[in-house]
This record gives structure tokens, C-alpha cells and sequence, in this order.
């Protein structure tokens, strides 16, 4: 009899997002379960943390301990593990494969559960965008699919994929209405990226960690919820559209990255961004491996358009190019907007950010040897930011040439003048507009 009660413990490998969604959905209240720990990893800052009490349920008392991920190994076997979970994305086939050769050779079993059987089921018509890669413009088609809805007069608001790289307690609902709001929740670097540029639109956004209350809140506010995906995550929401944007700067990585793949393959709509600065070759591979995984879908193809917000400073001045963090760090981006932003525009030299880079910062370029020129915009904790400022004022340039979403200027005191780069998605003909003016008549009440 105690054979057939006995829980199958589980370890979830996460970086503070899906993980905890997971948990939420598949095992808080399931007996059959029990979470003996996470494990966090891409993200610097996260682990040593716990999953509060009051998050974790009534079968979890006390919590659950959250551990870096190079502890697995001896994790697995000191908490008798029976099989451990992959919950985080971005990953390249080989690596999660790795991961599931480690968990074996210690005796647990390696894990991908269904993401769909993950996804809350919402009252209100979902638009899901998702990618295939980090990076490569679901913010900007969230942005141009909001103001497209709003165009239409449907009220909008926005469930952005989780970034709690806190409090995980206060974290658990948030709601964005306003840039004090941003204050408010002590937002990191990363989450202003994401929040910032959907606020100034006038956007409400949600995140946090019980996503099952955030949903019914946003519920309240909407005729329509749009879900924000992160790195190349499923949607947490169950969608009545799902987009899945499409990078060819980095062809074949629709179909060699989990669970970017999956996107790909659960798409109603794929959409191919930046081809004006992709290669003929590029665009045909994606476009061939997309028709071969999911010939169902609509393709639609994009431009990325790159701007600045003051232009007259950047021609023959010298530049510290400063790109979205996770872009150009774990989503391997080998250049970002600033870097097509200083050729457009006239940069006379790029100063090498590598050569400036100070504390967290420099470890940033240890980790991610491939950086070079381009400086990641990390901004997970109070000291990461003074390294990033810091590195900042020692380059020897005359401005500061910034990709990330989010403005600079409010963040870092900087030596030298700081232009901001934006960029926009620009879909080809008119037939992505009717696609979503078709979904509002037949979906939105």
C-alpha cells in the first residue's frame, strides 16, 4: 500500500518563469507530487532564493528551496529526485540533451511536460506572440499589434511572460499602468525593456508569478488579452491566435531550439521579421524549414525599422553601441539594433565595449566570449547597474548609441550623451492587418 502512496519527487530546472508557472499548474495541490526544489540558471541573481509558503500551497509549508543549477548532480542525489523537469527556454537541442544525459547518468528521470496542459483558460479572446529565438521581435509585434486593436476599439491589456527577479511574494501579481509603477516594483534592467515601451503606448501590463490571478484580474480590464512571450516560451494562456515571430539572422534556429520549434509548429500565424537586413539564402532557409514544419500557417513577412531620436549627434561621431541584454548574451544575436543603427546613420568608429567592461559587467563578457563591441544592457541588482554606468562613462567615445527598450537616461548618470534607438516592426502588404481586423469581427464581443 505505501508503494501506490508514495509522491514521485521532482527537482524543476527553471530561471524564474515557467518554472513556477509550472508548479503552479501541475503540482501546488497534487498529492501524487512533490517538488523537493528548483533549480535556476541563464539569469544571474536568482538562485538561493525561496518559493514562499505563500505561493507554494498547503502542501508546502515551509516553501521550496531554490538552488543554482550547477548543484543538480549532487541535488538529485541527496534529495532522492526521481525525475527532474526542464522549465526555462532558449535552449539549443544539443544542450538539452546534455541536461537529459546528466539527469540520467544520476539516476532521475528528464522530463518535458506538455505545455499545453500548462495553459489557463481565459474568458476573453488570447492573441499569444511568441518566437522562435530570444530576440527576434515579439516586443515590437506586440506593440504593433496593440495599437492595431486599439485602432479597431478593443480594449487591450497585455500579460507579459514573468520576470520575478525578487520578492517573489510581492511579485506575485503586478500591474502596470503608469512609469511609477515601474518604481514601484523595483524593476530590473530587463523587466523595463518589456513593460516600459507598452506603458508609454497607454497599455496596461500585467506579470508576476500566480498567473492564474493576474489572468482573472486582467480579465476585468479587457475585451482582448494579448499575450507578451518571453525568450521562445509556449504561451501560459491558452490562445485563440498564436503568432510566433521568426528571426533569419539566425536561420535554422527555428528548428534547432527548444522549445522555439514547438512555437513554430503551434503557430497560426508565422511571422519572418528583419528581412531587410537578412541575406536571400537566410530568408529561404527559414522560409523552407517553416513550410516543412507547419505548412498550415500563415507566412507573413517583415521588415525591422530602425530609428534614432537624434540623429544629428550620431553622424561621424564615435559610439558605444548598447544592445538589449538577453538579445546578445544567452540569444547568441551576433549584432543587435544599435549596430544597424551606427552603420544607417553614419558612426564614424564603435568603441569596443569589451575593453571598458567593469565588475558584473566584465563577467558578463566572460560568460558570453562571442560579445565583442556591443555592450549587453544588464541591469539584474543595484551593483550590476553601477557596473553598467561605469562601464559606460570609462568608454572612450562621443555618445552613447542605446538599443534597449527602455530609456538609459533614467537608469545610468551618464558622461556623454545618450541617443536612443528604436525599432519597429513594418509587415509587408496589408494582408497582417486584415488578419487581425478578421480575428476582432469574428472574436471579440
Amino acid at each position: 500500500m505505501e508503494e501506490y502512496l508514495k509522491r514521485e519527487r521532482i527537482i524543476i530546472m527553471g530561471a524564474a518563469g515557467r518554472d513556477f508557472h509550472q508548479f503552479n499548474t501541475l503540482f501546488r495541490d497534487n498529492p501524487s507530487y512533490e517538488v523537493v526544489a528548483f533549480t535556476a540558471t541563464q539569469i544571474p541573481f536568482i538562485a538561493n532564493r525561496v518559493y514562499p509558503k505563500e505561493l507554494s500551497g498547503k502542501l508546502y509549508p515551509k516553501g521550496i528551496k531554490i538552488y543554482d543549477e550547477a548543484e543538480l548532480p549532487r541535488l538529485i542525489k541527496r534529495l532522492k529526485a526521481d525525475a527532474c523537469s526542464l522549465a526555462y527556454s532558449d535552449l539549443p537541442y544539443q544542450t538539452v540533451m546534455e541536461k537529459s544525459s546528466l539527469v540520467n547518468a544520476c539516476g532521475a528521470d528528464f522530463v518535458l511536460f506538455n505545455p499545453e496542459a500548462q495553459m489557463l483558460r481565459s474568458t476573453k479572446p488570447v492573441i499569444a506572440i511568441c518566437a522562435v529565438r530570444t530576440g527576434s521581435g515579439k516586443s515590437p509585434t506586440t506593440r504593433y499589434v496593440s495599437r492595431l486593436l486599439r485602432d479597431n476599439g478593443v480594449r487591450t491589456v497585455i500579460i507579459r511572460h514573468p520576470m520575478p527577479y525578487g520578492d517573489l511574494k510581492e511579485q506575485a501579481v503586478q500591474r502596470f499602468a503608469t512609469l511609477k509603477d515601474l518604481v514601484k516594483y523595483k524593476t530590473t534592467i530587463e523587466e523595463r525593456e518589456d513593460y516600459e515601451p507598452h506603458i508609454k503606448n497607454g497599455f496596461i501590463v500585467y506579470s508576476g508569478v500566480d498567473y492564474e490571478r493576474i489572468l482573472r484580474k486582467a480579465e476585468k480590464e479587457a475585451d482582448l488579452v494579448i499575450w507578451d512571450g518571453g525568450n521562445n516560451d509556449m504561451p501560459f494562456i491558452k490562445p485563440d491566435l498564436m503568432i510566433t515571430v521568426v528571426d533569419p539572422l539566425r536561420a535554422g534556429n527555428e528548428v534547432s531550439y527548444y522549445p522555439g520549434e514547438v512555437c513554430a509548429r503551434a503557430a497560426d500565424v508565422l511571422l519572418v521579421n528583419k528581412v531587410n537586413s537578412a541575406s536571400a539564402d537566410e530568408i529561404t532557409t527559414v522560409k523552407r524549414n517553416l513550410e516543412r514544419i507547419n505548412g498550415k500557417a500563415k507566412m507573413i513577412l517583415a521588415d525591422s525599422a530602425v530609428s534614432v531620436d537624434n540623429p544629428s549627434l550620431v553622424k561621424g561621431s564615435s559610439a558605444l553601441l548598447v544592445e538589449d541584454g538577453p538579445t546578445i548574451t544567452h540569444g547568441n544575436m551576433r549584432f543587435g539594433a544599435a549596430t544597424v543603427a551606427a552603420k544607417k546613420y553614419g558612426v564614424s568608429r564603435v568603441a569596443d565595449a569589451k575593453r571598458y567592461a567593469t565588475g558584473t559587467i566584465k563577467d558578463t563578457f566572460a560568460k558570453y566570449p562571442a560579445l565583442d563591441k556591443e555592450l549587453p544592457a544588464m541591469g539584474y541588482s543595484a551593483k550590476q547597474i553601477r557596473d553598467l554606468e561605469a562601464t559606460v562613462n570609462k568608454a572612450d567615445c562621443d555618445i552613447v548609441l542605446s538599443a534597449t527598450p527602455t530609456n538609459l537616461r533614467n537608469i545610468i548618470n551618464s558622461n556623454k550623451p545618450i541617443v536612443q534607438v528604436s525599432y519597429e516592426i513594418r509587415p509587408h502588404g496589408k494582408e497582417f492587418d486584415s488578419l487581425i481586423e478578421k480575428f476582432v469581427r469574428a472574436r471579440v464581443k
